[in-house]
């Protein structure tokens, strides 16, 4: 088990390393250095384009995770749970890092995912993962109602104050 979650890890980080993190010239062109660009079409599980505007004055978590990722599937559960407990005030986008737009919309589908995300592979989501220095999934970083990262901890805030995270960002 511990073997399986080294080696998932070692995937991410190479997986990351080439096509999220370093070296994306496109990425670099296209966004500023310091701030994270949230698209303003985001896909649902069946791949339909809807308006970011549901976002509007909420609290955001952009997850990064993937169905190949254990840990990521064990997680996934209770994000939704958390999600559909505080939905008038928080709203999660998956960021994904499957291989295609197809396995992202599988994923989705078969956790039952509630909320959207941005397009597979896309100069936003790459751009996302960078700015957040995603490392290692499940990965939650939350994002104030002005769009500005207020913890790039989020997993682990929700593991420590429970129900109460939300008002623990909200004070952050």
């Amino acid at each position: 088990m511990k073997s399986s979650l080294f080696f998932q890890v070692i995937i991410f980080s190479l997986f990351a390393s080439t096509h999220f993190l370093h070296g994306d010239t496109d990425v670099d062109k296209a966004f500023p250095d310091d701030v994270i660009v949230i698209p303003n079409i985001l896909v649902d599980k069946s791949g339909e384009e809807l308006s970011s505007e549901i976002l509007d004055k909420k609290y955001v978590g952009l997850y990064f995770s993937a169905s190949w990722c254990g840990p990521c599937r064990k997680f996934t559960p209770k994000l939704i749970e958390f999600r559909n407990k505080h939905a008038e005030d928080f709203e999660v986008i998956l960021v994904g890092a499957d291989g295609s737009h197809k396995a992202q919309a599988n994923y989705m589908k078969k956790y039952s995912m509630p909320w959207l995300a941005m397009k597979n592979k896309s100069l936003e989501a790459k751009h996302a993962s960078k700015i957040s220095g995603v490392e290692v999934i499940p990965y939650l970083v939350i994002l104030d109602q002005k769009g500005n990262i207020i913890s790039k901890s989020g997993k682990n805030d929700l593991s420590k104050f429970g129900d109460g995270t939300l008002e623990y960002w909200k004070d952050l």
